[in-house]
């Protein structure tokens, strides 16, 4: 059995108590052995640099930030927290060739970006507020739900409050530039974004509109708006929320989440990355399904369900890239990011 290890963020809300951990066969698909690895309030978003240190969302006793661990052989111990008033950031990536890290802050509407010290310690360095805007009732302000790294090495933030999309360039001391801004439909409600393999093009998450964007990514930061397609059918009229989105390492894939819908989409990328088509629904077998992740070899895809505290595995055909149930109920409470580690 070729075992790998999963980590996942979730809400410390009802049952939760932090960061979890499980075993994963990747001949088999099957997971086991879920065990608490880390006490934490509601650690909602985890990344792991290239020195073992785990950043994850912190919160507690009004405070919010980042939680510094050592991570080592599947043993997580606290390092540091770095905390201020208010709400905890919503996500967090760790930029190796600059040494920082980023977090986006969905309720302050901030990007904060941290220099990573030797031993993994965070200071901040920079901070930028957004500003701004939509005419649904979730965007009465800005809502900063995604910072992270463009294929040429800016950092892109998405804002959901404000229907924006900004591009940012960073310097080596993790000082900010805006260099770009583009504002999606009203109402999209833009949740995350990622690239195609050869950074030329970006697929865009709506969250309050269930859609899907291709946009083609510029030298200069800037998106062009080349498509948009629906991650529901046409006549789902219950709620849902777009949640997650991951592009299979060939591009030749695109993966969404819905909660509400439950379901991950899977849409074939055509046309060299410049357009998508739907191709395939299949139901999360849970409520609420937020982050996911494919596998290391991609074989595989693990969705986590936040509101019937249960993960469900799929396996995944490379040449069609349609998924096909393997496991379900595996029990992690509460459960939002799904990080192999």
């Amino acid at each position: 059995m070729a075992t790998e290890h999963i980590l996942f963020g979730t809400y410390t809300k009802r049952v939760s108590k932090g960061i979890y951990a499980a075993d994963f066969d990747s001949k088999t698909g099957q997971l086991s052995n879920a065990n608490l690895v880390a006490e934490l309030g509601s650690p909602t978003y985890l990344a792991l640099s290239n020195a073992n240190k785990l950043y994850a969302v912190d919160k507690g006793n009004g405070e919010g930030g980042v939680a510094v661990y050592d991570y080592k052989d599947d043993h997580a111990t606290l390092q540091q927290e770095v905390l201020s008033e208010g709400a905890s950031p919503a996500y967090v990536a760790v930029d190796e060739s600059r040494q920082l890290v980023y977090t986006g802050n969905y309720h302050k509407g901030t990007l904060d970006v941290y220099a990573i010290a030797e031993n993994g310690d965070l200071t901040l360095t920079d901070s930028y507020q957004s500003e701004g805007k939509g005419p649904r009732p979730e965007q009465e302000s800005t809502h900063v739900h995604f910072s992270n790294l463009t294929p040429d090495n800016r950092v892109v933030v998405v804002d959901l409050g404000a229907d924006k999309v900004l591009t940012f360039d960073v310097s080596d001391s993790g000082k900010l530039k805006l260099v770009a801004t583009f504002t999606t439909e009203a109402g999209f409600g833009p949740r995350h974004i990622r690239f195609s393999p050869d950074g030329q093009y970006a697929y865009l998450l709506g969250e309050l509109s269930s859609k899907l964007s291709v946009l083609k990514y510029n030298a200069d930061g800037s998106f062009t708006l080349l498509q948009t397609v629906l991650m529901i059918p046409e006549d789902w009229d219950a709620h849902n929320g777009g949640a997650a989105i991951y592009v299979s390492n060939d591009g030749r894939f695109i993966y969404t989440s819905n909660r509400g819908h439950n379901s991950i989409a899977v849409f074939a990328v055509k046309e060299n990355g410049a357009t998508v088509e739907h191709i395939q629904w299949i139901s999360t077998e849970g409520d609420f399904p937020r982050d996911f992740a494919l596998s290391p070899d991609e074989k595989f895809l693990v969705a986590a369900n936040q509101n019937t505290d249960n993960v469900s595995v799929y396996a995944r055909d490379s040449e069609t890239g349609k998924l096909r149930l393997v496991q379900k109920d595996f029990a992690v409470p509460e459960a939002i990011r799904v990080l192999f580690v």
